[in-house]
């Protein structure tokens, strides 16, 4: 696969015959997708953005876009550090053990993995609570349903996309005890045509709501050609399909914790860090919730944004089993971050195996 690479230079021009001032920092972006597929990347790349804008030509930034996970990201990695890139963002789960590796070979060279959980003195890890949105999610969509049948493009089986499942069907569920989830893994995160064709599939086992965790607005598509199946935008609004078939989104804010990191370099008080954050902190947002949603329906799902944001109510809130029936979380027991983090069991009610 053929890899692009843009190097963006933050710089000013002090007039006719002056050179361009040098950076003080050089920060770099490794992207599993395009910066134009409308969700994922495309969000992280406004998080490069918001850091250009915040410290103009104190900072030069680079990256890369549709770098693979494996042996690839490896070497684009290690050629960002060999162009002396200070800080290096990696941008999708399946670098981790790449930026592990590179970084041990880089000391001096600080990385931030999104979504992993191995960390060392240079390596940071950053993810956001998508569980909180997907909950959220599912309560619209269980009201909404008419089929009873809901449909889920996953992407790849971690605890992430799991966890995310696991949200929305919960939440679904305790509105409408008829629903149904059907769930199809795609093993991509980013490739519309197999995201469509997935729609497709699950539009025709009757589904009327669908839900993704995969990059591409592929799926949005898919659902307003077929008329009467609602749809959320993942990782960022894809409000183009709003009010019909996108009736919200959950939106990934990444800006505000790229902009933090890299005045830690600035600052020479950047170190190793675990990041976890949600809506309450403002790195999960949902979007807004389109006139197609029901007026109750949408004032209950704005009241669960707000007890979410405020502390006051966690998604995974007992009573709740696991799906072979036996008790996870007692009535009123919420769950600790470490059985999340790892999660890898669908809860009681949903059909079918975690793929191995």
């Amino acid at each position: 696969m053929k890899i692009k690479t843009i190097l963006t230079t933050a710089a000013v021009v002090l007039g006719v015959g002056s050179a361009a001032l040098a950076a003080d920092v050089k920060v770099g972006f490794v992207y599993v997708g395009p910066i134009g597929d409308g969700g994922w990347t495309y969000e992280h790349d406004k998080g490069r953005l918001a850091v250009e804008e915040a410290f103009g030509d104190r900072v030069e930034t680079l990256y890369q876009e549709m770098v693979p996970e494996g042996a690839d990201s490896e070497r684009v990695m290690t050629q960002m550090a060999l162009q002396g890139a200070d800080l290096i963002f990696t941008t999708s789960f399946g670098y981790m053990d790449p930026t592990i590796n590179v970084a041990k070979k880089f000391p001096n060279v600080k990385f931030e993995h999104a979504t992993g959980y191995k960390r060392a003195d240079n390596v940071s890890v950053y993810s956001a609570r998508f569980y909180e949105g997907r909950a959220i999610q599912g309560h619209i969509a269980g009201k909404m349903t008419k089929t009873n049948k809901i449909g889920y493009i996953a992407s790849f089986p971690i605890p992430e996309v799991i966890r995310g499942i696991n949200s929305a069907y919960i939440h679904a569920k305790r509105v409408n005890p008829d629903v149904e989830f059907n769930i199809i893994w795609a093993y991509t995160w980013f490739d519309p045509a197999k995201e469509a064709d997935a729609a497709k599939a699950l539009i025709e086992q009757g589904a009327d709501v669908i839900l993704q965790h995969t990059d591409s607005t592929a799926p949005q598509a898919a659902a307003e050609k077929a008329g009467n199946v609602i749809t959320f935008g993942q990782a960022s609004d894809m409000g183009e399909y709003a009010p019909m078939p996108r009736v919200s989104s959950i939106i990934d804010n990444w800006g505000p914790y790229y902009v933090e990191r890299t005045q830690a370099v600035l600052d020479g008080t950047w170190e190793s860090v675990d990041t976890w954050d949600g809506i309450g902190k403002g790195m999960v947002g949902i979007g807004e919730i389109s006139d197609a949603v029901p007026a109750d329906v949408k004032a209950e799902a704005l009241a669960m944004m707000n007890a979410i944001a405020a502390g006051d109510y966690h998604p995974f809130t007992g009573p709740l089993n696991k799906q072979d029936g036996s008790p996870w979380l007692a009535d009123g027991e919420v769950s600790e971050d470490g059985p999340l983090l790892g999660m890898n069991f669908y809860v009681e009610g949903l059909t079918g195996d975690v793929p191995q």
